[in-house]
């Protein structure tokens, strides 16, 4: 008897998600963070000739954060957000993106130099002096890596994309919204972009769905685009001609201020699984079960034939700010900022930023 009781509980212990939520059958998960080795990535000393000032500077020695996943053979690479210490507070300093791998998903090797930052190029107008932000990769059937990822100048953001063959080498095409609609949207602010993907011979993969690429986008509401090259996305408007809401905040939830897109959505035979991060409002709408202002991660389900329909949504999140690394640094209120998903050897890897400052890992069982 004792032994079945103790079945029992390891069972339940392992289908609840971080904060003891029972996940449904079309989640993704539930996560476990594998113990004492987060953060696994944490700012250095490292430098590089910076093109802005031309001279070295230590371009991760204030905070890194926001990570970027995808499998290469058997590696993990991680490409993650870093922030110089040029300036006090957040958005003020200068972003660039590094590049980390690992063979086990935890224990990472590090490029010397970024991969992607700020330089004397053609989209120097849209990333002096801010850099380039938050990044979110996914891989095609031809071995393009595509990245997605914000610039910023310190005016306006936009979100952008940059293609690469070996993923320290990047080719800008700039602005993803820059032609569609004659620029209606290519000089608003535009973030948080989630390319859809499916799981092929064993690893994410982008996948067209209805003939065409999809991604979810947005940092207070979720919305859509599509292209046929990955390069120019056309933004989904509804009849008014305004961007079409599919999923927005809720009064009294833990997404009762913002739903950001998280790492690239998954086509699955239940529906379009997107990962997103919410933030708790810090007034009356605010859900009094978390931090005020804290990020927590939360999950939607579209619908694949209608990737506009949502079929469920979590009310509660299934991945909490906890240790004292996520409740600390840049955002003190509490951040699980979900960016970056691997599928490699049967389990997924979510790799997510802690407190706008380091950088974790939860993994399935």
């Amino acid at each position: 008897m004792g032994k079945q009781l103790l079945f029992i509980v390891l069972f339940l212990y392992l289908s609840l998600s971080g904060n003891g939520q029972k996940l449904p059958n079309w989640c993704i998960g539930p996560f476990i963070r594998p113990s004492k080795v987060n953060p696994i990535i944490e700012p250095d000393s490292s430098t590089f000739l910076d093109p802005m000032t031309n001279s070295l500077l230590k371009w991760k020695a204030s905070d890194v954060f926001n990570p970027a996943a995808v499998l290469k053979g058997d590696t993990i690479c991680v490409l993650y957000r870093s922030e110089d210490k040029s300036a006090m507070g957040i958005g003020k300093r200068t972003s660039r993106i590094g590049l980390a791998t690992s063979l086990n998903g935890i224990n990472m090797s590090f490029e010397k130099e970024p991969v992607l930052y700020p330089a004397e190029d053609n989209q120097k107008r849209n990333e002096w002096p801010g850099g380039c932000e938050d990044p979110r990769v996914a891989v095609n059937d031809d071995g393009d890596y595509v990245m997605l990822y914000t610039q910023w100048n310190r005016q306006v953001p936009r979100l952008a994309v940059a293609i690469s063959k070996d993923l320290r080498h990047w080719h800008k095409y700039g602005p993803v919204f820059q032609t569609a609609f004659n620029g209606r949207y290519k000089d608003m602010a535009t973030k948080s972009a989630s390319i859809v993907t499916k799981l092929k011979n064993g690893k994410l993969v982008i996948t067209k769905v209805n003939g065409k690429y999809l991604m979810y986008w947005g940092e207070e509401h979720v919305y859509m685009a599509s292209s046929t090259d990955l390069i120019h996305w056309k933004p989904l408007e509804d009849r008014e001609g305004h961007l079409a809401e599919l999923i927005s905040p809720r009064k009294g939830f833990f997404d009762s201020k913002l739903t950001e897109c998280g790492p690239p959505a998954i086509l699955t035979q239940r529906g379009i699984v997107l990962m997103y991060n919410g933030k708790n409002d810090e007034g009356p709408n605010a859900d009094n079960n978390y931090t005020k202002n804290a990020y927590c991660a939360g999950q939607v389900l579209f619908d694949k034939k209608n990737p506009t329909k949502v079929l469920e949504r979590l009310n509660t999140p299934f991945l909490i700010p906890e240790a004292s690394f996520e409740k600390s640094g840049q955002y003190p209120a509490g951040t699980v900022f979900i960016e970056g998903l691997v599928f490699r050897n049967n389990k997924w890897y979510l790799y997510y930023g802690c407190a706008d400052s380091r950088v974790a890992v939860a993994i399935t069982k």
